[in-house]
């Protein structure tokens, strides 16, 4: 089944787009076509965040609202969103390779969770609060919406990560305008029927397929008032330096290349089903994953035999089989790009246990076997640079100080883990890790709690309180002690 789409959701309604430039979407699995969509142009971007600056200033519009009518309205897309789960979950897994197993626990979950998360928020969060103000009076304190927000989205979770930004901007007063990857823009169009079911007003949430060109116009934009993206560390720099140029906000979430440290007391055969989440969720393309396992050197041999069998026992396939657990990477391009990794890896003498190649059984998708280096020195490429793909790196370290150094020892800085059988040790290392989250024996985001990253991983946190207040300004309205309210 193809999915064909001729127009482009612009101010609550398919609107027809400037050009005839089209994006084509290849299944990841059988390099066939699953559909296209038109490429949103300048024009079309123009026209969309117009549509969102009415939506935003008008007197009567979304930002006016109260936030018990907008958090209805969120539950309303959350309803909306949670019928279209199975649909979402099928058209992100043929998309990208994504195992259907992850995509239903991922991409059909996320999106109400939290719409619904950030509809408890708003009602709970007051827009004002008054206080007493040192040199006498008082201080009303204000939370306002930022305006127009540009949220730009990656491929490999792409309707999770976009509702990390849709959710909080909407609950905040925002209003938005979408940029999908171009490798994943079909699911973005059941996203936009979630909106028009949900009955949400005209260009509070606007809809622009495209690549690099139409996310350069948006976050270019003069009626832009904050970027809000996921992706790569080098894109994240561009549009950290246009957002300077303009003194505009922006929150990113990057790259990552984190550290799995296990302990000398760790279980780790008993805990292979939560390492797998932590090191190779989504046929490795996740970002806060730990490719760089940290291994004592007393249990050095144990732990890469013990990862070496896990890993090539692991089901590669079909990812909309429910068994599969490593699917094909999201592109012919990504493919070659880990494949490069891995032949750098054997060039810099790092010792190749299993995988390394494709899959003899599968002679179409973009399949990479699960592969693991041993005897990885922490200075190697595929220590230091983000591969993106199911490649784990063994790094053995003498004891703990060395352990905790070599973590560090990072230009990136966004999940991790440590892996023991004493959590108060864990917590004792995880302190002491450069990273803007870790998870002892799991990792696993709560909606509930900040992440982002530190270093190379980007700057400004999603999720929880934090991820709402990312999405509002503050404004102090100063009163002598006779006009305080």
């Amino acid at each position: 089944m193809t999915h064909t789409h001729e127009s482009l959701f612009i101010g609550g309604r398919w609107q027809q787009p400037a050009t005839t430039c089209r994006i084509e979407v290849i299944s990841a699995s059988t390099e066939e076509p699953l559909g296209g969509v038109p490429e949103a142009s300048a024009a079309d971007v123009d026209a969309a965040v117009a549509a969102a600056r009415h939506a935003f200033i008008d007197p009567t519009g979304w930002a006016s609202w109260s936030a018990d009518r907008r958090a209805a309205a969120l539950e309303r897309l959350a309803a909306a969103v949670e019928k279209r789960g199975e649909q979402f979950a099928q058209l992100v897994s043929s998309q990208n390779g994504m195992p259907i197993s992850i995509g239903r626990a991922t991409e059909t979950v996320w999106g109400p969770m939290l719409l619904r998360y950030y509809a408890g928020l708003a009602r709970q969060t007051p827009a004002e609060e008054t206080r007493v103000a040192l040199l006498g009076g008082n201080t009303v304190v204000r939370r306002e919406p930022f305006g127009v927000v540009a949220v730009i989205v990656p491929w490999n979770f792409p309707q999770a990560l976009t509702f990390f930004k849709l959710a909080p901007a909407l609950a905040a007063g925002c209003t938005v305008v979408v940029k999908p990857a171009p490798e994943t823009v079909l699911d973005a169009y059941l996203l936009a029927e979630a909106v028009i079911e949900a009955d949400l007003p005209p260009g509070v949430v606007n809809i622009v397929p495209g690549g690099a060109e139409t996310g350069t116009a948006l976050v270019r934009h003069p009626d832009i008032d904050k970027v809000a993206f996921t992706g790569s560390t080098a894109t994240g720099r561009t549009i950290a330096e246009e957002c300077a140029r303009l003194l505009r906000p922006v929150t990113l979430e990057l790259g990552g290349k984190s550290a799995a440290i296990v302990l000398d007391d760790a279980d780790l055969p008993a805990l292979l089903e939560e390492f797998f989440a932590a090191t190779l969720l989504n046929n490795g393309q996740t970002c806060y994953l730990g490719t760089r396992i940290l291994a004592p050197r007393n249990r050095y041999r144990t732990v890469v035999d013990t990862l070496t069998g896990f890993a090539a026992a692991l089901t590669v396939g079909d990812p909309l089989d429910e068994t599969t657990q490593i699917g094909p990477l999201v592109s012919r391009r990504q493919r070659d790009r880990v494949e490069g990794y891995i032949a750098k890896g054997r060039a810099e003498g790092a010792r190749l246990t299993t995988g390394g190649g494709r899959p003899a059984d599968l002679d179409r998708g973009w399949y990479v076997e699960p592969t693991i280096f041993a005897d990885v020195d922490n200075s190697a490429t595929i220590a230091r640079e983000e591969i993106f793909g199911p490649v784990l790196s063994i790094i053995g370290y003498d004891d703990l100080d060395q352990a905790v150094a070599i973590a560090n020892d990072s230009d990136y800085g966004l999940g991790g883990t440590v892996w023991t059988a004493d959590p108060e040790r864990g917590m004792e290392v995880a302190r002491r890790i450069e990273t803007g989250s870790i998870g002892i024996n799991c990792y696993t985001l709560d909606p509930c709690s900040p992440f982002g990253g530190v270093k190379a991983s980007g700057m400004g946190r999603e999720l929880g309180p934090e991820g709402l207040a990312a999405f509002q300004q503050l404004k102090s309205i100063y009163l002598p002690q006779e006009n305080t309210p």
